[in-house]
């Protein structure tokens, strides 16, 4: 009589850490360079409403997401350039770039929320147009882009967290692209004596055929 163990097979124990690293690594990308992607356009759309009064009446304003404030732009930017610096590093350096990138989604998520209520720049915008430095704008409102911004940068932070948790299983840039590295050169097979065509090739390439 036979007995079946339940025993795991050890490829199957060997495989499980690779398809983690290909799956974490499929996550991360499309996370980051949508989040890179959505973060960078909502700071182009408009996130705030307001009117200045000037003489004969009110002028509208509007400001956008540059306008508010250029953080979530700049860091969506350091945030994608640091999703493809994680290939080209390893060990530390890999740790590194992947902290850089979680903070970077942090840091758009902070910054938008932050701006979301912000009305300095349509005050800005309201003294220039009265021509009162000391104008503020009147009937603020604020669009829910802002928070489109602030999704992106979670986005980003959920790519930085999976490649500081699974980055050490991803793959890295060959090192036959990296500068400097010379290729092992492949050694030349011994010359038979009892063939003498062999030992003219070997004359022809400059070789010693005796060996010595």
């Amino acid at each position: 009589m036979e007995y079946v163990t339940a025993v795991p097979h050890p490829r199957t124990e060997a495989a499980a850490p690779a398809r983690s690293g290909r799956r974490s690594l499929a996550v991360a990308l499309l996370c980051g360079a949508l989040g890179a992607a959505v973060a960078l356009l909502a700071t182009r759309q408009r996130w705030a409403d307001g009117t200045a009064s000037v003489a004969g009446g009110t002028f509208p304003l509007t400001a956008k997401g540059s306008d508010v404030t250029g953080v979530p732009a700049a860091l969506a930017i350091v945030g994608l350039a640091a999703l493809v610096a994680v290939f080209a590093v390893r060990r530390a350096g890999r740790f590194v770039v992947a902290g850089l990138l979680a903070l970077s989604g942090a840091g758009i998520v902070t910054a938008a929320l932050l701006a979301a209520s912000d009305a300095s720049a349509l005050d800005e915008k309201a003294a220039q147009a009265s021509g009162d430095t000391s104008a503020t704008v009147a009937a603020l409102s604020h669009t829910g882009w802002p928070y489109v911004a602030a999704a992106g940068g979670v986005l980003i932070l959920l790519a930085g967290l999976l490649a500081l948790r699974y980055g050490a299983l991803w793959p890295a840039m060959s090192g036959r692209y990296e500068r400097g590295t010379d290729r092992p050169r492949r050694k030349a097979r011994p010359v038979d004596p009892e063939r003498p065509e062999e030992i003219w090739k070997a004359l022809d390439r400059g070789e010693d055929p005796t060996g010595a």
